[in-house]
């Protein structure tokens, strides 16, 4: 497995367009054009993190996340890979904001605690009530390993949201 310290400066090619000061993409960008949408469905979660400097499920990856609302624009973020469909990698975004345990969101979020993905070392948690698919080359950077522990528990409470065996 990589180490959050090996994995956090590995780049993958390509930016998806220019970014203001807060990592946010302005414009209508390469990303967005190809963004097939969010994941709708069921699907297999499964932890498979390798050291084999691909994106894998069970590893913490930034890449370019459209907004909800507009998917021509959108922000560079951390995202929780959990699983493929087809070509795409599926994946939930990280959020250093605290939504647990007393918000009413908080069923759409699960706590992971804090990782090599953020230089702060702020604790973070998974938004479970959307699963974005994502190109493999659309991955700019590794951010760190998730251990087994802490997935089994997001993907347990991504089955329990979503209502899956």
């Amino acid at each position: 497995m990589r180490s959050a310290a090996g994995a956090a400066g590995r780049r993958t090619p390509g930016r998806p367009g220019p970014a203001s000061g807060d990592g946010q993409v302005q414009g209508r960008s390469n990303a967005a054009a190809g963004y097939p949408g969010d994941f709708h469905g069921k699907f297999t979660i499964r932890y498979a993190a390798r050291p084999d400097g691909e994106p894998d499920p069970g590893e913490v990856v930034w890449a370019w996340v459209p907004y909800e609302e507009d998917h021509s624009r959108g922000k560079d973020r951390p995202v929780l890979l959990v699983g493929r469909n087809g070509r795409y990698l599926l994946g939930l975004m990280l959020t250093s904001r605290d939504r647990v345990p007393d918000s009413a969101a908080s069923a759409d979020y699960v706590d992971i605690g804090v990782g090599g993905w953020d230089r702060q070392g702020r604790p973070s948690e998974a938004r479970l009530d959307r699963v974005l698919q994502l190109r493999p080359d659309g991955i700019r950077r590794e951010g760190a390993v998730l251990d087994r522990n802490r997935f089994d528990r997001v993907a347990s409470s991504l089955r329990r949201r979503h209502g899956w065996a």
